[in-house]
């Protein structure tokens, strides 16, 4: 059978403080999850059900090893996470300052890094075409072998050519340390939307991928480029999403936030399990919307992702209940 999901891009241990609201300096304990933003939309997407697979590379190392065992243990497949033995798995470490401070640092990533030496020749392209969604990002584009076999991969699935119920998802997750300049990002952006049918991003994101605007003006030219479903989020304002046919504004879900960083992606394996189950798109956004509160509320990222039940009590705990329960 099809993966109902297959990520690829980026994979690290993240390396989180045990200590609220300290700068890291002052940091006595640690603890260590999976990391990378493709990766964690994966075990997100498992945490729902889902089947989910995940095409990447780490270091031939202890860190390495612990990634595979953790993913496994999240029900994530790993059979295309492979070693690259020259290169170190990445480390990142982040500060957490709530509400609004979650600074990262990246280690092991120069002069590469495993996740952006994906070679052309390792992909199972028919288990890409296959897949029901096929997530992406931005970041994966950062080096030459990771972005030749990134555009390999949405080769593999035509846009006009994939059946109904299929998805191509284009996650902007622009990161500006790893690029000369935003029109270089751009340009890797250019190549993929001809493929996409869902681009997710904040208003930086949008910004880099279609220009400056409003959410209403940054979505229509997502439209215009392709996409069916553009998704922009809109920090405190919430989350919108347009189609051809529709507008629909999620609200924020209130919570009081613990680490902001795992938010984005348990939004990002929620509403691929929405879309999925077929739901109207104001509640596939409400639900996504309330996964990503989940774990913003929790200082863990990979480790806190809910299962449906969770979410759904979330929701109604804050009086916005789902119509029915989903499937």
């Amino acid at each position: 059978m099809p993966y109902d999901l297959i990520t690829t891009g980026r994979i690290s241990v993240d390396v989180y403080p045990n200590d609220i609201g300290v700068p890291l300096d002052e940091v006595t304990s640690f603890g260590r999850y999976v990391g990378g933003s493709p990766t964690n939309v994966a075990v997100a997407a498992a945490r729902h059900g889902r089947s989910a697979a995940v095409i990447t590379r780490t270091g031939e190392d202890p860190f390495g090893d612990f990634l595979r065992s953790d993913l496994r243990r999240y029900g994530v497949d790993t059979q295309w996470v492979g070693q690259v033995p020259d290169l170190q798995t990445p480390v990142t470490f982040c500060a957490i300052q709530p509400p609004e401070d979650f600074p990262l640092y990246f280690y092991g990533r120069q002069p590469s890094a495993p996740d952006w030496e994906i070679d052309t020749d390792e992909v199972d392209y028919d288990a890409v075409c296959a897949a029901r969604i096929f997530w992406s990002t931005v970041t994966g584009m950062v080096r030459p072998a990771s972005r030749e076999a990134q555009v390999a991969m949405h080769e593999a699935r035509p846009r006009a050519e994939l059946a109904e119920g299929q998805h191509t998802i284009l996650d902007l997750d622009y990161r500006p340390m790893f690029w000369d300049s935003k029109e270089q990002a751009r340009e890797q952006v250019e190549r993929l939307l001809p493929y996409v049918t869902v681009a997710v991003g904040n208003s930086e994101e949008c910004s880099v991928a279609v220009g400056e605007g409003t959410p209403d003006e940054q979505a229509d030219r997502l439209l215009e480029a392709g996409v069916k479903l553009a998704v922009v989020k809109r920090g405190s304002e919430g989350v919108m999403a347009a189609t051809a046919d529709e507008r629909v504004i999620s609200k924020p879900i209130p919570v009081e936030t613990v680490n902001g960083l795992g938010a984005g992606d348990s939004f990002g394996g929620a509403l691929c399990h929405g879309l999925l189950a077929g739901w109207p798109l104001e509640t596939v956004l409400d639900f996504a919307n309330a996964a990503g509160a989940h774990v913003a509320a929790q200082i863990a990222c990979s480790e806190a992702m809910p299962v449906p039940a969770e979410v759904e009590r979330l929701l109604a705990e804050r009086g916005r209940p789902l119509p029915g329960r989903p499937a």
